[in-house]
């Protein structure tokens, strides 16, 4: 491990695919030649959130699926792609998996970059459509073609240890074994592992669909 990297716990952090897309505005303003891509990796998540959960790995998931969808062989547009979140801010994990997209995407709320002119805006580019909550469900648009896709994740659906049940509250309480809490941390890992690396076995855990028929919020 070089000096200064993040020593994570996990290996098999390593074998997540990676998520390159270009970035007109970092070649606009010289971070990067005109051509270069950037590269997020599943650490980069979880740099963000600050854990590993099957929230965090759905969310990279969701994305990498969605972008696959958009743009198939292409390299994805960062900073060319808004995003429908469908549901509140603080519904289940909506905040922390939008937070993941954002940072991969390039699609930002409120917050996010005005842009130079009318070039490279990021702000309220993802948006909560909060008058159609659908559970774990997100909407992918190019903006160079308008196609859209669907995508959700059915996270209900990934197994786990039996165990895990019981051993969670024994954790959050203080009551674990060292090697109670050594399995709870293997058995939530697991989870994680299984969506990330087991997701094309797992039959519905993503649903993928392209639509026509959606109509993003109007925002300011």
């Amino acid at each position: 491990m070089p000096e200064g990297q993040s020593n994570w716990g996990q290996d098999f952090y390593d074998k997540v695919e990676t998520v390159k897309l270009k970035d007109p505005l970092a070649y606009f303003l010289g971070a990067m030649e005109e051509g270069e891509l950037f590269v997020f990796t599943y650490a980069d998540a979880i740099k963000l959130a600050g854990h590993s959960c099957p929230a965090i790995s759905g969310a990279y998931k969701i994305t990498t699926k969605a972008l696959l969808a958009l743009y198939g062989d292409e390299i994805p547009v960062r900073g060319e792609i808004r995003v429908a979140i469908l549901g509140k801010p603080t519904d289940m994990a909506y905040g922390p998996m939008s937070q993941v997209i954002s940072l991969i995407t390039g699609a930002a709320p409120v917050t996010g970059f005005g842009g130079l002119g009318r070039r490279f805006k990021r702000r309220n580019m993802l948006i909560f459509d909060e008058g159609h909550f659908q559970f774990n469900t997100f909407i992918f648009q190019r903006m160079d073609n308008k196609k859209m896709v669907k995508v959700t994740y059915h996270s209900d659906l990934v197994p786990e240890d039996p165990k895990l049940g019981e051993l969670a509250p024994l954790v959050l309480t203080g009551q674990a074994t060292v090697e109670e809490k050594m399995a709870f941390k293997r058995a939530w890992q697991d989870k994680v592992r299984r969506v990330l690396l087991e997701d094309d076995i797992i039959p519905g855990l993503f649903e993928v669909k392209e639509i026509t028929d959606y109509k993003f919020p109007d925002v300011l």
